[in-house]
């Protein structure tokens, strides 16, 4: 089992920048989840920068319903709670923004060859790694978001036999260099908060660079499934906006929002 977080030592090792954006963090043994409870504060009025860690979710959720899986202290669950000022309509491209700084992240603690699946899900190798959840609301005319990020640590083999696609966990990864969870969990609140930082003054248009540099589906044929059903086509990277660029048989470009769009890799 990996060590346990511990709130100190995660504090000491936040970047300057991070250090001023938060107002509060939080450690939890067990909650039903680390957006939820976060979603509920901003409800009742809570800053910006209010950080949730959890070691074990028994209702943590990925996108359209999903579950998370989040035995204890075997994965990293945490929420940012960020309250924005500019429209909601400037913060498309904010899920790929958050997934940019999972893969920093990664990458500052050793890990080589991480990947991003447009729209939320963290690669290795093609197998999933950790997932990124999005969500918002407006509320007394002023738009704040919860970002959840959940990322594989030391998943027990037999918990992890619920997980329905290709996974891989930090321990695989690393092996004996596995990194200590609270310097994880403190890389990831510096980045994540440079990141916004960056992306409150320049939207995504700033970051499609950093983007490419991790996207793993360009050039490959994907299916795309929409609320209404699914297309087909060539993935040929994201604009301005954040959204996919799908190249169809007749060789135009669609681009494709996320929200309710998942993508599956064609063999």
């Amino acid at each position: 089992m990996a060590d346990v977080l511990e709130r100190d030592p995660i504090l000491a090792e936040l970047s300057d920048a991070a250090r001023a954006a938060i107002s509060r963090l939080e450690i939890h043994a067990i909650l039903d989840s680390t957006n939820s409870y976060l979603l509920a504060g901003a409800q009742a009025g809570w800053p910006s920068g209010v950080v949730c860690l959890a070691e074990q979710q028994h209702a943590g959720r990925g996108r359209r319903g999903r579950s998370w899986l989040t035995p204890f202290a075997a994965g990293l669950a945490l929420s940012l709670l960020w309250r924005f000022s500019v429209p909601a309509t400037a913060l498309s491209g904010l899920s790929l923004a958050t997934g940019i700084a999972v893969a920093r992240t990664l990458e500052a603690i050793g890990v080589e060859g991480v990947g991003l699946k447009w729209p939320n899900d963290v690669w290795w190798q093609q197998r999933k790694l950790g997932g990124i959840l999005l969500e918002s609301s407006l509320l007394n005319g002023e738009f704040h978001v919860v970002a959840g990020i959940g990322l594989n640590i030391d998943l027990p083999r037999t918990s992890a036999n619920a997980i329905d696609q290709p996974w891989v966990d930090l321990r695989e990864i690393c092996g004996a260099a596995l990194p200590s969870r609270n310097r994880l969990a403190a890389v990831l609140i510096s980045n994540l908060c440079e990141t916004f930082l960056r992306f409150a003054q320049g939207g995504f248009a700033d970051l499609t660079q950093d983007w490419a540099r991790f996207d793993r589906i360009t050039g490959r044929p994907v299916r795309l499934y929409l609320p209404q059903g699914s297309v087909t086509g060539i993935a040929r990277g994201v604009d301005a906006s954040g959204a996919l660029l799908l190249e169809g048989a007749d060789g135009r470009l669609i681009p494709y929002l996320g929200g309710e769009v998942s993508v599956r890799i064609e063999a």
